[in-house]
């Protein structure tokens, strides 16, 4: 009887694991590597304490680009459209984490002068509904924020436009001034 019920409750895990969408993230360490995906094409959103990450493996069949099916926001990791992969903690502070920055070991002892940390307008636009990257250098701590959306697509943090600490990306239409925050820590 036990082999049975043993059996079955293994089919039934089988035949529901498909039909359920997953985040699953799997942090041992602060510097380990986070499992982070996509189930079905649906988004999922796997936490983390960064505030940028890298994929250094991919795991899915489909191919995860940065802004179009995985990135990072100010609630975590996300993943979408099929894209599974390992990542791991790029640059700058962890969310919350004042004790020390695992962005100084590329940075070495080199600081920006004074006027680094400021606030600026930029504009960026994705053209005829394609991506398009705009190279601003936020700093390790820099933040991003819609200032003023100028086209009739909705700019909308994670779908169609994003950043990083290279600068800003839009997609699918979405153009807009925005506000950039530069914090070099």
């Amino acid at each position: 009887m036990t082999h049975r019920m043993t059996a079955l409750a293994a089919a039934l895990v089988v035949l529901f694991s498909g039909s359920v969408s997953i985040a699953r993230a799997q942090d041992h360490d602060r510097g380990d590597a986070v499992t982070c995906e996509s189930h079905d094409m649906h988004r999922a959103r796997c936490e983390v304490p960064w505030r940028d990450a890298r994929l250094v493996d991919q795991i899915s069949d489909t191919r995860c680009v940065r802004g179009e099916n995985w990135g990072i926001d100010n609630r975590g990791l996300w993943v979408d459209r099929g894209c599974s992969g390992r990542f791991v903690a790029a640059g700058g502070r962890d969310r919350g984490d004042d004790r020390h920055d695992h962005g100084d070991r590329d940075q070495g002892d080199w600081h920006p002068g004074p006027g680094w940390d400021t606030r600026f307008n930029v504009s960026c636009e994705s053209r005829d509904f394609e991506y398009h990257f705009c190279a601003v250098d936020l700093g390790g701590a820099g933040r991003v924020s819609v200032a003023r959306q100028v086209s009739d697509t909705r700019c909308i943090e994670g779908r169609t436009w994003g950043s990083n600490r290279g600068g800003i990306w839009v997609n699918k239409g979405c153009a807009a001034e925005f506000t950039v925050d530069r914090r070099w820590r």
